[in-house]
């Protein structure tokens, strides 16, 4: 089983980063290889809304030349998409936000003058997030947005784990986020491993 990260982050070492960090490891204790894209590292550029790439019915046909073909390549190459990300102005990143514009658009060919597939049809979606609001006010909308973007691509979504930065007088992480992580994972692998009975 292979899990492609998407790392909305624009901190190496940030909250996020360390809350994925004991995630990865316990999906690597079960088996699971992971692939991490760092958005920011890449050229992702906004989508154009120009509907080139609907008249490509077996590819992207996307009419940027940056790097958002090699990350939807990782994306399709893989079991489980993880989008990571810190909550900025209650929704993901800028790099993030760009990304899942062009790969639901590029990804869905159903705006052009004939319907087509769904690139990323049957693959799952577990995210991990920060922010510095309760979780449910903070990554509320994310969430929404998410679960709307996986039922358009005919994904399934597995699932949000988020956890609040409470500021600089408490450390971010503790015994207790990591070990919830950790079962987030596990939980994400025993549903995947359910499905396949």
């Amino acid at each position: 089983m292979k899990l492609c990260v998407l790392m909305g982050s624009p901190r190496k070492n940030g909250n996020t980063a360390a809350l994925l960090a004991p995630f990865l490891e316990e999906c690597a204790s079960l088996g699971m290889e992971a692939e991490t894209v760092w958005l920011y590292d890449k050229k992702i550029n906004p989508c154009l809304g120009c509907m080139a790439c609907q008249d490509f019915l077996d590819g992207l046909g996307c009419a940027q030349k940056d790097d958002f073909e090699e990350v939807f390549q990782a994306m399709a190459g893989c079991d489980i998409i993880v989008p990571a990300t810190p909550i900025y102005a209650f929704f993901c990143t800028a790099p993030m936000k760009a990304l899942l514009d062009r790969a639901i658009y590029a990804g869905v060919k159903n705006y052009g003058r004939v319907k087509g597939p769904k690139l990323l049809a049957g693959k799952r979606l577990a995210a991990i997030a920060t922010c510095g609001y309760p979780p449910e006010k903070g990554a509320g909308l994310w969430e929404e947005g998410l679960k709307r973007w996986c039922r358009h691509g005919g994904m399934e979504y597995m699932g949000l784990f988020c956890r609040r930065d409470w500021g600089k007088g408490e450390p971010f992480l503790n015994e207790d986020r990591v070990q919830a992580v950790r079962d987030f994972a596990r939980a994400v692998w025993m549903s995947v491993q359910a499905a396949e009975l």
